[in-house]
């Protein structure tokens, strides 16, 4: 029997609307995008790390850092992300992928991995997140879906399920089997995505307390509530209600 394997697919582009060119700011010395390529590199039950971008030219940059930061690339339609993810897994073969989006650098590969753990110990699991019932601080979202259901979506979804990718599949719970990673303690209120500048100052702050190394959720959670002043940085933020960006 093949080995059963699990890829990571990091969608990301520079056509942010509300932070253009976000995911090749700098942070702590490296870009937003290296950040989430190196806590999937470092997560243990992962196969390979592939960036999905869109062919526009002006993703090409996008591309080329990728490469960089030494993740596969495979670009395709600027407008349909799911396609891109249908793309990713035909050319490099996988029975379930981890989605995470580029604009959350603080990705924890402990929390990545309990939800790969999860869909590894039952397999007939469609969908696997930590957001279903949302406890994680926002900016740490890991899902993983299997690649059957994937390829259905790719035939059925439509309209707005083409962008957020998997949001056809949990909100319909059922039709499809879900399984979720849920912390005892609610850090739902903490904000360390980045969508606007106040994002951005917050997670300079982060990274100016806690340094370059990838820090776990609990150090992160722990710096956070003893800084109320760095979480008041970005508490007007309207949050996304859908886990993607």
């Amino acid at each position: 029997m093949a080995p059963v394997r699990v890829n990571a697919v990091i969608q990301a582009r520079l056509s942010s609307t509300r932070l253009p060119g976000k995911v090749l700011r700098p942070l702590g010395g490296r870009s937003v995008l290296s950040w989430v390529i190196r806590a999937a590199q470092e997560t243990h039950n992962l196969d390979t790390v592939i960036l999905a971008t869109s062919d526009d030219p002006t993703d090409d940059p996008v591309a080329d850092e990728a490469a960089r930061c030494g993740a596969v690339v495979v670009r395709g339609p600027l407008d349909d992300v799911l396609a891109r993810y249908v793309k990713a897994v035909r050319e490099h073969p996988c029975d379930a992928v981890v989605r995470l989006t580029a604009d959350c650098p603080l990705h924890d590969p402990a929390v990545i991995a309990q939800v790969v753990a999860v869909w590894r110990a039952d397999p007939t699991l469609d969908h696997v997140s930590n957001f279903v019932v949302r406890r994680h601080p926002r900016g740490l979202d890991t899902e993983l879906v299997r690649v059957a259901v994937l390829e259905e979506q790719a035939r059925i979804a439509t309209g707005g399920h083409r962008e957020h990718v998997t949001s056809n599949i949990y909100t319909q719970p059922d039709v499809y089997r879900c399984g979720g990673v849920v912390p005892g303690v609610d850090n739902s209120d903490l904000r360390v995505t980045l969508d606007t500048e106040e994002d951005a100052k917050l997670l300079e702050g982060v990274v100016a307390e806690l340094g370059d190394e990838v820090p776990s959720w609990q150090a992160l959670v722990a710096l956070l509530r003893s800084r109320p002043d760095l979480v008041a940085l970005n508490a007007d933020v309207e949050q996304n209600t859908t886990p993607t960006t």
